[in-house]
């Protein structure tokens, strides 16, 4: 029987993406109205109007694909003790960010203070929503990245899929980490 779990995640905008989002929408607009008020003072000069007409239509549509550029979208499919992850940029285009097999995970948890640095040789790969208490990591050689880590923000059925398909080893630390986690959280509530 197949394993199998899809799942998309939306990535929360930081500070610097609502920055630059706003900054594409101000820019933009200026520059598309700047255009068309100079088409407008040089109105009846032929191709001078048409070239700022045509100008100011293109610099209009540039903003709003700018604009619309800012929404990502993850989407991790976990087929056969395989993770795919695609990011998804307007709900229109898609990129291949990475394919890797679970079992070849070197490390995993839950991403937090408790995670081991990242070395200086590592590539970092986020496809995360942000949201801090979402996130896990993990550690891996790839072929085209090197030493690489994964941050994302799997969902119960993709951790559960990923977790069935761990190295023993990393399964086995795993499984001590949720214990110990559980039983500090149950003595914090006492």
């Amino acid at each position: 029987m197949d394993n199998f779990a899809e799942q998309l995640v939306k990535k929360e905008p930081t500070g610097a993406d609502k920055i630059k989002k706003m900054t594409y929408l101000v820019g933009g607009i200026a520059v598309t109205l700047i255009l068309a008020a100079l088409s407008i003072i040089f109105l009846g000069r032929g191709i001078i109007t048409f070239i700022l007409l045509v100008t100011a239509a293109a610099s209009g549509y540039g903003t709003f694909f700018l604009f619309r550029s800012t929404k990502v979208e993850y989407e991790y499919t976990f087929t056969n003790g395989d993770l795919d992850i695609d990011k998804i940029i307007a709900q229109t285009k898609r990129k291949e960010m990475l394919t890797i097999q679970v079992s070849k995970f070197t490390n995993f948890g839950k991403y937090d203070d408790k995670t081991p640095e990242e070395t200086s040789d590592m590539t970092v790969i986020l496809a995360t929503d942000n949201i801090a208490s979402h996130e896990f990591y993990a550690d891996f050689p790839h072929e085209e990245y090197g030493s690489a880590r994964l941050v994302f923000s799997p969902n119960e059925k993709m951790l559960s899929n990923i977790k069935k398909n761990l190295h023993p080893s990393i399964k086995n630390k795993v499984s001590r980490e949720l214990q110990t986690s559980y039983i500090s959280n149950m003595w914090d509530e006492i």
